[in-house]
Formats: C-alpha cells, structure tokens, sequence
C-alpha cells in the first residue's frame, strides 16, 4: 500500500545526487528503444530531419505568484491535444540498473521514474511510456506530434494538478542521446519520453522521442 506521509519520502528525493541520477537514466533508456513499429510509424518532430543537436527553449512563463509543490508521487497524466488520460505506475531500477518501462501489454500505461523528481517541485521529472505494443499504438504514440504551447497535466497523489507547457520536441539518436535532457534548469520541469526515430526488426527504434515541458500553473 502506499504510504501517504510523504515528508520522509520527500527527503530522500532531496538528497539524491541529480548529476548521478541522470546517468543513471541515460543508461536506462535502452529498454525504452525496443517498441514493436508499424508500417506508417508514429508521428515523429520535425527534429527528426536534423541530423545535430540544438538549443531548446525558449521556455515559457510561469503564472504569476506560482511556486513549486512539495513531494507527492504522480498519479496520473493527461495530454490533452492528443486525448491521452493515463494512469501513472512507479517505475524503478531493474536487475541491469536500467529504469523499467510499464508492462508492454498495458498499452495505456505511463511510468514515472520514483526516484527522481516528483511532477511539480522544482527540478526535471522524468515520465516515460511505450510507443507501441504487439496490438497496436500504445500511450505516447503521438508524441511527436505534439507542439509548443501546448499543455501536459500530471495528477499527484496529494490531490494537486501541475501543468505544463511544452517548449520544445525533439528526438535523439540512442547512441548520441544528450545527458542535458535531464538538466536542473531550477525551475519545475517534466520530460515525457517515449521511442522514436527509424525503426528496425533487428534493433527497434533508433531514438528516443523527448518533450520539454516548464509548470506554468498548480491548482
């Protein structure tokens, strides 16, 4: 059962080394490249086409007045321009040290990254989910699809909504993934990642496709 006292879980996200986090994420990836692909594919950034790295940004403006949440563990994700309302499961390390990914064979199913940062406080949180599955186009199949301005929201389990803004959507090749995806900008942030990229039988996607989302508002 999970706890509600989320003061001593709080804690220990604040004493986690963030550079350290994030490559320990870099590493887990991998287990986010293997979808199963489709004839057409996803939709994929206009980033696709750019064979170098680029600056994103810039982000946008928080509300007046707003500041970052406390510690609660996601609960659910919404992305409205693509009519995606997932439930949000705890992911963790598994045996090799990689993040785990959700169960394939939930096609609607999100997994944010528990220790990390929660969606909200200040920091980059880290929500990822599967492409496709052997039925068909899973949670973030849309991915790319998506826009600047447009909005993502991520229920917590302390009731509150967080909101951010997208401000950037690229998609990286696995082998030149770029550690600043998880950067701390000090301000709240949200990265939802799901794989992109070409695709082949042998070896699945070739990248992974990244949303750079700031909190523009809480309620």
């Amino acid at each position: 059962m999970r706890t509600k006292d989320f003061s001593v879980l709080d804690a220990a996200r604040r004493r986690q080394p963030w550079g350290a986090l994030a490559l320990v994420m870099l590493s887990g990836l991998a287990i986010m490249r293997n979808g199963v692909g489709f004839e057409s594919g996803p939709p994929q950034p206009a980033a696709a086409a750019r064979p170098v790295i680029r600056p994103v940004g810039p982000a946008p403006t928080a509300a007046a007045g707003m500041e970052p949440l406390p510690f609660a563990p996601a609960s659910r994700i919404r992305i409205p321009a693509l009519r995606v309302a997932a439930p949000i499961m705890d992911v963790g390390l598994d045996d090799n040290g990689w993040i785990s990914a959700p169960p394939p064979q939930d096609a609607n199913l999100a997994g944010w990254y528990q220790n990390g940062i929660a969606p909200g406080m200040r920091g980059t949180s880290v929500v990822v989910g599967h492409v496709d599955n052997q039925a068909g186009p899973a949670v973030f199949y849309g991915l790319g699809s998506l826009q600047k301005g447009q909005h993502v929201e991520v229920e917590r389990f302390d009731g509150r909504i967080a909101v951010f803004e997208i401000y950037g959507v690229e998609v990286y090749a696995k082998n030149d993934f770029p550690v600043q995806v998880y950067a701390d900008t000090g301000e709240p942030e949200l990265r939802v990642i799901t794989c992109g990229g070409g695709y082949s039988r042998a070896h699945g996607y070739d990248g992974n496709v990244v949303v750079y989302a700031r909190m523009v508002d809480s309620r």
